[in-house]
């Protein structure tokens, strides 16, 4: 695959992961604020729920709080991968694939996580449109951050990076006068 397609292809899974994950935090930012919402403000006519815990929430079922909380942290830390992504496809070297690599990995780690509890949540059942939708959005970016992570390794193993020590080029014969560029390297022969 030419340079040129694998940074665009990468550039767009790039912005549609950033879309998505933040939908993925508005979404999951409403349920938090839902909840809280509901939770804590009690007032002397409402009481406490029967099995209330820090993680209760007025919908969905006992996963949906799990749920929310890492889907909220997947969301977070996958925007901040997105941007270092875009550094790395400005800039497109060995050295900028390591910190993209490693920031896209542990993201893709928490929407795997997120997308786990979300999976449970289906499983038991008994919840709103909204978190169908969170849910949803969860399942394809677990795909989709794979997908840039694969394809950012298969333009490294393509040879397309370049390093700090392509910018040295030695000569194997010895001249008068280096080349404007070069450095001189002595002649074993």
């Amino acid at each position: 695959m030419a340079l040129g397609a694998v940074k665009s292809l990468a550039g767009f899974l790039l912005l549609l992961n950033l879309c998505m994950f933040v939908i993925v935090g508005v979404i999951a930012g409403w349920a938090l604020n839902n909840a809280l919402d509901h939770t804590y403000s009690t007032g002397r006519r409402r009481t406490l729920p029967v099995g209330f815990y820090p993680l209760y929430f007025p919908m969905g079922n006992e996963a949906t709080g799990f749920m929310i909380i890492f889907a909220l942290i997947a969301a977070v830390v996958g925007a901040a991968s997105c941007l270092s992504g875009l550094h790395h496809l400005r800039v497109w070297t060995a050295q900028s694939l390591a910190s993209s690599t490693a920031s896209s990995m542990t993201a893709w780690a928490l929407t795997l996580l997120a997308m786990g509890l979300g999976c449970k949540e289906i499983h038991i059942g008994g919840r709103n449109t909204k978190l169908i939708t969170l849910e949803s959005f969860l399942i394809i970016l677990c795909g989709t951050k794979l997908f840039y992570i694969l394809l950012i390794h298969a333009g490294f193993f393509g040879g397309n990076y370049c390093s700090y020590e392509d910018t040295y080029v030695a000569t194997t014969t010895t001249t008068a006068e280096p080349q404007k560029g070069r450095t001189p390297m002595a002649s074993s022969v």
